[in-house]
């Protein structure tokens, strides 16, 4: 699932909200070419500040412009705060966050 930061749906706080599964492990992407410009992503670190719900940071990795993190687990009626920190070969850093909600499908 390939997302620009712009088409998330928001939630109440302000911040991109995705529905997810518990039982689901799926790859969440964050397209940074248009904040980034010229610029490159040189490192990319993702994680869950607070409690986690039960969610878990898999496998992550990144292209120039693209963070990609899979995330697994979970306990349904959790919502959940996930950062991606970057940091740019000009030295620029700056994060993107957004909220799962858990949810049995």
């Amino acid at each position: 699932m390939r997302l620009p930061v712009s088409a998330f749906v928001t939630g109440k706080d302000g911040l991109p909200l995705i529905v997810k599964d518990p039982n689901a492990n799926l790859d969440y992407k964050i397209d940074w070419t248009e904040w980034l410009g010229a610029d490159t992503i040189s490192t990319s670190a993702w994680s869950i500040p607070g409690a986690a719900g039960g969610l878990t940071i898999g496998t992550d990795s990144k292209t120039t412009k693209i963070t990609t993190v899979f995330l697994s687990g979970g306990t349904a009626g959790q919502t959940v705060l996930v950062r991606n920190r970057i940091t740019t070969a000009a030295g620029r850093i700056d994060d993107r966050s957004f909220n799962v909600r858990l949810v049995e499908r």
